[in-house]
């Protein structure tokens, strides 16, 4: 049961399931916030809001840079929005090295859509957490549930382990490339594939015949690969966000993956192990955070780390000596 909330809190609990722009928006900066009283502030906001997630189709959109990310989920979320659909967009941008804040402006990107009262764009910094998705993405993600946006588009740099940890927190992940760069081995190399639900090339009005030849060769490397689905084999599109050809038939396909998993189970199943496994990576998190806020381990460690790169002692030896303050009392 949630903890009982402050006068301010219940307000940003009201808000959010009200569907309240400001506190909306107020809710998911506590939720970012780095202040230990905030994070204490929002796990309790958190689980207020909880019995109202849940709702939404959780959209997961990854891709190089210049495969264009941006104009196809601006497509996307106004063909959504003319259907009667509430969107959000969570757009995870790399971090400035110098500021730690957003430098891509997805609401700069995604013009029309940010001006549809229907949409919700919250670009966050990556801070450089692991993938380049934001450590709060996940809490976000609820909010908006909770805020009763129907679908919720997760947006990734496309970069490192981005994928898999957009993969790992929404529905189905979907997977955008460039006409020139169907290579069936490469792709498989990359192992991207594995983890995707749907691919699309886009841009592929620009060369129709090379889209045609990506598209049999990505289809050769899926075939080669084991899915996580028995039931769902990942189907290529071609399809032009800019000229919003195709984006119809990719909801199309997001709609049927949702109604063939619920029908075989496996639709709640994976947001079980999803949860769970966030559960765990906060525990991880969480240990590592402390274990590096203790005393005797703040003391020694960078001695400790010194002597490894010196070859003084080994890295087994180091870590058994600052590992073993923690269960001293």
């Amino acid at each position: 049961m949630p903890a009982d909330l402050d006068i301010s809190d219940q307000h940003l609990v009201d808000g959010v399931v009200g569907r309240q722009l400001r506190p909306l928006a107020k809710t998911i900066t506590l939720i970012e916030s780095q202040r230990p009283d905030h994070r204490a502030r929002a796990r309790r906001v958190l689980e207020a809001l909880l019995p109202h997630t849940g709702g939404a189709m959780r959209v997961g959109i990854s891709g190089v840079p210049g495969v264009g990310k941006s104009t196809f989920i601006e497509a996307l979320g106004l063909l959504l929005i003319e259907k009667g659909l509430k969107v959000a967009v969570l757009a995870v941008d790399p971090s400035s090295s110098v500021t730690g804040g957003s430098i891509l402006g997805d609401k700069t990107r995604m013009e029309l859509l940010s001006q549809r009262t229907e949409a919700f764009i919250r670009p966050s910094p990556s801070a450089g957490s692991l993938g380049g998705v934001a450590g709060k993405t996940r809490e976000t993600l609820l909010v908006c549930e909770a805020a009763g946006f129907d679908v919720v588009i997760v947006e990734t740099v496309g970069v490192g382990q981005s994928e898999t940890a957009v993969a790992g927190m929404t529905d189905i992940f979907c997977l955008l490339q460039l006409p020139n760069a169907g290579d069936d081995l490469q792709a498989i190399k990359k192992g991207i594939m594995e983890l995707a639900d749907l691919i699309v090339i886009n841009k592929a009005d620009i060369d129709p015949r090379q889209a045609a030849v990506a598209k049999s060769q990505i289809k050769t490397a899926l075939g080669m690969l084991r899915h996580s689905s028995p039931n769902w084999v990942p189907p290529v599109l071609t399809l032009s966000a800019l000229k919003k050809d195709g984006v119809a038939q990719f909801w199309d396909e997001i709609m049927r993956y949702r109604d063939t998993m619920r029908g075989s189970g496996e639709f709640d199943a994976k947001r079980r192990t999803q949860a769970q496994a966030w559960m765990w990576e906060l525990i991880d998190s969480g240990l590592r955070q402390r274990f590096r806020e203790h005393p005797q381990v703040r003391a020694e460690l960078a001695a400790l780390q010194a002597a490894v790169a010196q070859g003084e002692t080994t890295p087994a030896a180091a870590a058994h000596t600052l590992l073993n303050h923690l269960s001293e009392h």
